[in-house]
């Protein structure tokens, strides 16, 4: 199947078979080894990824379901703004340690960001939100810091 669709900002059209993983499709047909694959089953959020600008797993998304759609990758948000910001806060907290989870954390907290610029988060909120990715090396409790800096409530 021919899938157009617009990845990290630009309009691509790509031939490839409707029942791949959107992961699979990400990181070996199109080279977007930021995308990080561990569980294959939508646990541990390492694979999360952007669609229409809501955190998606790649590993859960079929290649047939993006066919018109907007899809960003962490090397996606690393070309924006956001990203820097991010980056400085998870450095300033030491929220980052092996740094598998770390792409499915940048996407997750861009999205969580733009969605909530304006809007108060409740402590639970953030937590549930940042919760869909597993880590396995800090515990949360740096990740949780560093969130609550970017929203400008750090304690």
């Amino acid at each position: 199947m021919l899938i157009n669709c617009s990845l990290n900002g630009r309009d691509i059209s790509v031939e490839a078979s409707a029942t791949i993983r959107l992961s699979v499709l990400l990181r070996e047909q199109l080279g977007l080894t930021g995308t990080h694959v561990a569980c294959d089953e939508g646990v541990c959020g390492a694979c999360t990824i952007l669609l229409d600008g809501r955190a998606a797993r790649a590993c859960l998304t079929l290649a047939g379901q993006c066919d018109g759609v907007t899809i960003e990758t962490v090397e996606g948000v690393a070309s924006t703004e956001i990203f820097e910001t991010i980056a400085d806060a998870f450095l300033r907290h030491n929220a980052l340690q092996c740094g598998f989870c770390t792409p499915g954390f940048v996407t997750t907290v861009a999205a969580l960001l733009r969605d909530h610029a304006s809007e108060p988060l409740s402590d639970a909120e953030v937590e549930a939100r940042i919760s869909s990715v597993a880590c396995r090396c800090t515990g949360y409790l740096p990740i949780v810091a560093a969130v609550r800096d970017l929203l400008g409530r750090g304690r």
